[in-house]
């Protein structure tokens, strides 16, 4: 069970195949204006999106941090990471059924506003692009400094919801030349699209403790959600 650091909140699991996933939902005290999916980086769900889904719900959303993994998956060192993270992206359906299974579950719980927008960081940024490609029933995809390569054999042609990228520009694991494609891909594809760039942010900005803390970038991306939120729902 997560320690819930917000009003209304609590865990919620759901299953694929034989799996057992465990999210973390967060509800404002209001009517809810629409639901934000969070899908977590590459370390697993933890503190990090707990704190993301409770600023939803002060923000007057319901927030819902997702789980990719797995409740029992090990994840105590970079090998793990990196194992749970390649076998997802070796096998794209799997990583598409197990975004889909967490938005689904969220979904029939109660109070859950049907428009959502699926947003990620790091690993989760390429998940939510994963979710834009797959044309995903969003009202829009947002990615936090995550990958922005387009698999071979995929492209935005179904994508049918705007995209917004928050990407640094010192990331050494996605760079300009990365974003510049993307946003090449989505103009080509008449996908609604935006991107914004903060000068010199690495590529976890977003994640206070770490080496690429940017107060500064974070708080820009998270402002920039905010109006993204406000324009498509």
């Amino acid at each position: 069970m997560f320690a819930a650091t917000a009003a209304f909140a609590e865990s919620f699991e759901y299953t694929v195949g034989d799996t057992v996933f465990q999210g973390y939902i967060a509800r404002p005290a209001a009517e809810a204006r629409g639901t934000v999916l969070i899908v977590h980086d590459w370390d697993g769900l933890n503190a990090h999106e707990i704190a993301r889904a409770d600023a939803m719900a002060q923000a007057g959303y319901v927030g819902v941090a997702l789980d990719l993994f797995g409740r029992d998956a090990e994840l105590n060192s970079i090998d793990d990471y990196r194992r749970e993270t390649g076998a997802l992206y070796a096998d794209r359906d799997e990583f598409r059924a197990r975004i889909a299974a967490g938005a689904q579950a969220a979904a029939v719980l109660d109070d859950v506003p049907a428009q959502m927008v699926l947003t990620g960081y790091c690993f989760g940024g390429a998940a939510a692009l994963e979710g834009a490609r797959a044309d995903f029933d969003m009202a829009g995809f947002v990615s936090f400094h995550g990958g922005l390569g387009t698999p071979e054999g995929q492209d935005y042609s179904a994508t049918s919801a705007p995209v917004l990228v928050l990407h640094g520009s010192a990331d050494p694991v996605s760079g300009m030349a990365d974003l510049a494609a993307l946003m090449d891909e989505l103009q080509a594809a008449g996908v609604p699209h935006g991107a914004e760039v903060y000068g010199g942010a690495r590529h976890s900005f977003t994640v206070e403790g770490s080496r690429d803390w940017d107060p500064d970038a974070n708080g820009r991306a998270e402002a920039a959600l905010l109006r993204f939120l406000d324009e498509v729902f």
